[in-house]
């Protein structure tokens, strides 16, 4: 990534995590400054999805450290992480079927409420945020729909309102396209990404092309566990290494802001 004057509000530095004797991730070292859009892409089993979960706290570094605000938190939890502002999406939503959709886009939103313990205020207020975040995402209509009950883009899409519910000052999606059919739903996710806070933080997994393209300023390119090449997507498609690994990755790219 280029020089900046910007302090990275997420840092991480050598990260190594070994599944038996394989490298998942072998020696990633990332900055996250604040508003930056961040896109990791790379061929299947490169290690994109396992470099998310050291981030978001779910697996822990065989070797490396992991800084907040030059605070070093290669320890916490990832409900420490997500109370501290480090959102997360999945692969596979990871909604409570049981709940009603707008329940579910209450209890994303816990980590980042101000208010204290579970007073029937907090939940009210949480509520009335939920509402008004569920139109943005298409289901306005499924409020009080049981979760379980919605098709897998429209949990898609409340997975990642349940992500952006808690406001967070860095995002990290993983494969947020994948099962979103047509150009509508598509759309949709690329008005809620192109409208995140410039101040968030977004590091974005995915192999929809278009959506790195339409979103992303710089990307980091992952083969076997290591970084292959990071820069603009014009800068990373011109890399010949790059183009053995990841042929298809265009020349163009978002326009930074």
């Amino acid at each position: 990534m280029r020089a900046s004057t910007r302090e990275p509000v997420l840092r991480a530095t050598g990260l190594r995590r070994m599944f038996g004797g394989v490298a998942a991730v072998d020696g990633v070292t990332l900055a996250l400054e604040p508003g930056a859009r961040h896109a990791v892409v790379g061929p299947n089993g490169a290690g994109k999805t396992t470099l998310l979960d050291l981030l978001a706290g779910t697996l822990r570094p065989t070797q490396g450290a992991i800084t907040w605000l030059g605070r070093d938190i290669t320890a916490w939890s990832p409900a420490h992480r997500a109370r501290a502002g480090i959102g997360r999406s999945f692969q596979i939503p990871t909604t409570v079927s049981s709940l009603s959709t707008v329940d579910n886009l209450v209890m994303g939103s816990w980590p980042g409420s101000r208010r204290p313990g579970w007073a029937a205020g907090r939940y009210r207020e949480l509520r009335a945020h939920a509402i008004g975040q569920a139109d943005r995402l298409g289901l306005a209509a499924h409020l009080e729909a049981p979760a379980g009950s919605l098709s897998h883009g429209q949990r898609r899409m409340l997975d990642l309102g349940m992500a952006l519910a808690a406001q967070p000052r860095v995002l990290l999606l993983d494969e947020p396209a994948a099962g979103l059919h047509g150009v509508a739903d598509l759309d949709r996710l690329l008005n809620l990404l192109r409208d995140l806070p410039p101040t968030m933080s977004l590091v974005l997994v995915e192999h929809h092309l278009d959506v790195v393209v339409a979103v992303a300023r710089t990307v980091t390119v992952m083969h076997e566990g290591r970084v292959l090449a990071e820069g603009t997507i014009a800068e990373v498609a011109a890399s010949p290494a790059v183009k053995r690994v990841y042929p298809g990755l265009p020349a163009v790219g978002h326009a930074a802001g």
